[in-house]
């Protein structure tokens, strides 16, 4: 069975966003792996919306600013089980593995999840 890729971007939109999930999104395909992307960052994972990510949908975004999948400034480590309910919605959605991109918050996040054994990777940004 293929592995798979999670995507999200959090806190506020910036350059170069979409250039880094259709890096991802490439990456992933020629591995073999599928990609999903979790759309509006963090909310999309606590509240479960997410959408397949292929070759044709990251076609051409090196050239578009911002992200395609939405950005929200959700910090679950303000809610209660936050991480839990992330956690259970990765493992719903056969998510292996997830690529956060994002500042501060959103990196803070991704290490709490890492600490807690997912396996995620943190590509941090610079307004």
């Amino acid at each position: 069975m293929a592995k798979t890729v999670g995507i999200l971007t959090g806190g506020g939109d910036c350059p170069g966003l979409n250039a880094v999930i259709r890096a991802v999104v490439r990456r992933a395909v020629s591995l073999g792996y599928e990609t999903i992307g979790v759309l509006e960052g963090w909310r999309g994972l606590l509240e479960n919306n997410m959408e397949r990510l292929s070759l044709e949908k990251v076609s051409g975004l090196i050239y578009r600013g911002g992200t395609i999948l939405r950005t929200s400034r959700t910090n679950p480590l303000k809610r209660p089980n936050g991480l839990a309910i992330i956690k259970e919605n990765l493992q719903i959605n056969g998510i292996d593995y997830l690529v956060a991109i994002g500042g501060d918050d959103t990196m803070r996040v991704a290490d709490g999840l890492f600490q807690d054994g997912v396996p995620v990777v943190g590509v941090p940004k610079n307004h």
